[in-house]
């Protein structure tokens, strides 16, 4: 393979990891938004205020709807973070290439 070959298969990695790693964000912020305002709906709203409980000191709608999902997004994001966003070589910075510093 030639060398000019090696900088546009490393940036074609580079873009598919981003994209896996973008689109599986997307997706998880969307699922979590989608459940916040479904449960917070039905949850909420459409229960007399007698027939709700509480759940470590919070309405249970409340906890549901905002606390349980948005956890799960922060240990996403940790175990995002730290266990599946690869870690591509970006290369060295022009200043390297040239001999300048």
């Amino acid at each position: 393979m030639p060398d000019s070959d090696k900088p546009r298969d490393k940036e074609q990695q580079l873009l598919r990891h981003a994209r896996r790693e973008g689109l599986l964000i997307m997706v998880l912020w969307a699922a979590c938004l989608i459940w916040s305002v479904v449960v917070g709906y039905f949850m909420g709203y459409r229960r007399p205020a007698a027939d709700m409980n509480l759940i470590l000191g919070m309405p249970d709608w409340v906890f549901w709807s905002v606390v349980l999902p948005w956890g799960l997004c922060l240990a996403f994001s940790v175990w995002f973070c730290f266990f599946f966003m690869a870690d591509d070589d970006l290369g060295q910075d022009q200043g390297e290439e040239s001999g300048h510093e």
